[in-house]
C-alpha cells in the first residue's frame, strides 16, 4: 500500500459555457468562474483507497462505491445478461472482493482511467463468476451495501442501454456522476438556506417531466419572486452545480492529466496554459 497525500486542485480550469446531462446542453454563459470556493487541497478517493491508512482507505472506497455501484450493477445486467438478482448479489460479491483483495491497490495512473481499470477488474471477476456464486452460496458474500437496485432497475428500463458495453458503462459513470453532484448540490442548498435556489435549477434545468421548461415568468409567478430573482437564483444553482461536479470529479480522479481529461469531457472545460 502507498502513502497517499492531498493533491491540489489546479487553478488553471477554464469555466465553460455549457455543461451535459444525458447529451442534454444546458447554456450557462452568465456564470463567472467555476473553480470559486473549492478546497486547495483534496485526497482523490482513488488515490486513498490505496492508502496504508485504514481510515482513509475505508473513507475512499466508500466514495468509489457511491460513484460506481450502479454503473457496475447495469453493467453485470446488461453486458453479462444476469437476473436482477444475481446481478445484486454479485455487485455486492465484486465491492467486497475488491475491498478484501486489495483490487485497486493495482492501478496505475499512468495506464489510464480509473473506470478503465474497474471495468476490467469488474469483467475479470465476472468471467470467474461460477466461483463467486459458489461463495455467495456459502455465506462468504453477504450483502454489506445499502444501494437501491429498484431504483437502478427502473433506470435500465425507462432508459434502455445503447452501443457497446463500454461506452455504456462510461455513460452510466457519468450519470452516476451527475447524480452524485446533484445530491451534493440538494444538501448544500439546504444547509445555506437556499432551498429556493435548488427547487428553481431542479424545475427548470433538471426535471424531464416532458412538459418543456417553464419560462422564468411562470417560474416567478410559481414561486412568487421577481424574474430576475430566477435570473440570480438559477445562476447561482448553476454556478454552485459546477463546482460540485467538479469537486466530486476531482475526488475521482487520480491525477491532473486524468481530471482535466474528465473535465473536458463532462463539461467542455479546457484548461488555460499557464502564464
Amino acid at each position: 500500500m502507498r502513502q497517499v497525500g492531498p493533491r491540489r486542485f489546479p487553478s488553471d480550469v477554464a469555466p465553460t459555457d455549457a455543461w451535459y446531462i444525458d447529451d442534454v446542453a444546458f447554456d450557462d454563459t452568465d456564470i463567472g468562474g467555476g473553480s470559486a470556493r473549492f478546497p486547495t487541497t483534496r485526497v482523490s478517493a482513488v488515490l486513498g483507497a490505496q492508502s496504508a491508512e485504514p481510515e482513509v482507505r475505508a473513507r475512499s472506497f466508500g466514495a468509489l462505491v457511491a460513484a460506481y455501484w450502479k454503473p457496475v450493477y447495469k453493467h453485470v445486467r446488461i453486458r453479462w445478461k444476469k437476473s436482477n438478482e444475481d446481478a445484486k448479489d454479485l455487485t455486492q460479491a465484486f465491492f467486497m472482493r475488491a475491498m478484501e483483495k486489495d483490487f485497486f491497490d493495482a492501478y496505475d495512473k499512468e495506464k489510464g482511467r480509473f473506470r478503465t481499470f474497474l471495468r476490467t477488474c469488474l469483467d475479470r471477476f465476472l468471467s470467474n463468476e461460477d466461483k463467486a456464486e459458489k461463495r455467495l452460496k456459502r455465506g462468504g458474500g453477504g450483502a454489506f451495501l445499502t444501494l437501491d437496485f429498484e431504483g437502478a432497475e427502473a433506470e435500465i428500463e425507462s432508459t434502455p442501454p445503447r452501443g457497446d458495453p463500454e461506452q455504456s458503462f462510461d455513460r452510466e459513470w457519468v450519470r452516476s456522476l451527475f447524480g452524485l453532484a446533484i445530491e451534493a448540490l440538494r444538501a448544500d442548498c439546504a444547509a445555506r438556506g437556499k432551498e429556493v435556489h435548488f427547487r428553481l435549477f431542479e424545475r427548470y434545468d433538471l426535471d424531464d417531466s416532458g412538459g418543456g421548461r417553464p419560462t422564468y415568468a411562470a417560474l416567478a409567478s410559481e414561486f412568487g419572486l421577481k424574474t430576475t430573482d430566477v435570473t440570480n437564483h438559477l445562476a447561482f444553482a448553476r454556478r454552485e452545480f459546477r463546482r460540485v461536479l467538479l469537486q466530486t470529479l476531482w475526488e475521482l480522479t487520480a491525477g491532473d492529466e486524468e481530471f482535466r481529461r474528465e473535465a473536458r469531457l463532462l463539461l467542455g472545460a479546457e484548461p488555460e496554459q499557464p502564464a
